[in-house]
């Protein structure tokens, strides 16, 4: 953000505090005229004042901004506001770099997203056919069961509670790992603290267990009835 030579620095700074306060500023550097001579001068390897008579740079103030604002949308908006004070000449980014990046991520969000979606059905399927096999083993017991009167809820009940406490166990021990996977990301890059908050992590961590309940009940539900509806005769033959 390029602003107008006639400030003076006690007025940027001000101007600089003011942004500080926005709600879309993570945080702002101020760059005085001499500083931007400096670095340009370090970077070209010549002084520009020296031929030219004058100092060419103008002061600016550098604003990183909050993930959430980082898309052109956003930033277009800002830019709206930023400009209303007529002391700013001008206000610079990369606007190309920007939406290529929010391409890419919402390009790898939509892979990201088919293998979660194949996974899931990879598990699922693993799952299902965990269960089956367990019941199946015990076809002739809920045969024998249903001989000697049992009802059918009676015949369920031990199945499905053996299967919920095994989805409850599995959950935790997923929620475990994705907890302490989160923990080591986060300690490795701070900033990931913005996209993996507590609230995200309880949500997560709340859907694990709750899936993981859902599916070994419906997957032993299905499986049991299957096994009740059978004749004695057909239980040799599966």
């Amino acid at each position: 953000m390029l602003v107008s030579d006639e400030m003076k620095e006690s007025d940027i700074l001000k101007l600089q505090k003011r942004l500080n306060e926005e709600p879309f500023v993570k945080e702002s550097v101020y760059i005085s005229k001499k500083q931007a001579l400096k670095e340009q001068s370090e970077a070209m390897g010549t002084n520009p004042e020296e031929f030219l008579g004058y100092n060419p740079f103008t002061a600016s103030i550098e604003i990183k901004l909050h993930s959430d604002y980082a898309n052109s949308d956003s930033i277009a908006k800002i830019e709206k506001v930023i400009k209303k004070n007529t002391n700013i000449q001008e206000v610079l980014y990369q606007k190309d770099l920007i939406d290529a990046v929010n391409e890419n991520i919402k390009n790898i969000s939509l892979v990201l997203l088919a293998l979660a979606v194949v996974l899931t059905f990879i598990s699922f399927a693993l799952i299902n056919n965990t269960i089956r096999l367990a019941i199946y083993s015990k076809r002739f017991l809920i045969h024998t069961m249903k001989l000697v009167g049992a009802s059918w809820a009676f015949i369920r009940k031990p199945f499905l509670l053996r299967n919920i406490w095994s989805g409850i166990l599995a959950a935790i021990i997923a929620d475990s790992i994705l907890m302490g996977t989160a923990y080591w990301l986060v300690s490795y890059e701070p900033e990931l603290i913005r996209v993996i908050t507590p609230n995200v992590m309880v949500l997560v961590a709340l859907s694990v267990l709750v899936f993981g309940v859902l599916i070994t009940f419906f997957c032993a539900y299905l499986s049991i009835n299957k096994y009740l509806r059978m004749k004695a005769g057909s239980l040799y033959y599966i």
